[in-house]
């Protein structure tokens, strides 16, 4: 698929809360019978520790990172994509990414999605910065 051809697509980076169903909007079209998003969500422990917390802090040129994961999924699948992945901090349960395809059909739509989310996990320049309920932090992804 050419440049010139590539689906629009939807990429922010937010300190605000994310507007998970804006993001989904986006992509869906009624030529699409599937419409496959991630929302990854804070949880409360990560390898067998308690997690209280989280500081997502971003490289200045993490948008234009985040733009160029959603042009590469689009570009390789003809597909409109978005993604949405918020800084700054965040408690448990709150919403930290949305990644959104929609597609003719589920299978395609299942592994663009999935495509999309390892992409954004590889290159963009996000850091997280956990707050242990034994009062210690670490920062995961440096």
């Amino acid at each position: 698929m050419s440049e010139s051809t590539v689906p629009e697509v939807l990429a922010l980076i937010s300190e605000s809360p994310l507007d998970a169903h804006a993001i989904e909007d986006f992509v869906a079209a009624p030529a699409n019978g599937a419409l496959v998003a991630f929302r990854g969500i804070v949880r409360d422990h990560d390898h067998g520790e308690a997690v209280d917390a989280l500081d997502y802090r971003a490289h200045p040129d993490a948008q234009r990172f985040l733009e160029d994961c959603c042009r590469t999924v689009a570009a390789e699948t003809g597909l409109r994509v978005a993604a949405a992945h918020r800084v700054g901090s965040l408690v448990v349960g709150d919403l930290a990414l949305v990644a959104a395809v929609a597609a003719a059909h589920r299978a395609e739509a299942f592994a663009a999605c999935e495509r999309l989310v390892e992409e954004i996990k590889r290159t963009v320049p996000i850091w997280k910065r956990q707050h242990l309920a034994d009062g210690e932090t670490e920062w995961v992804g440096l």
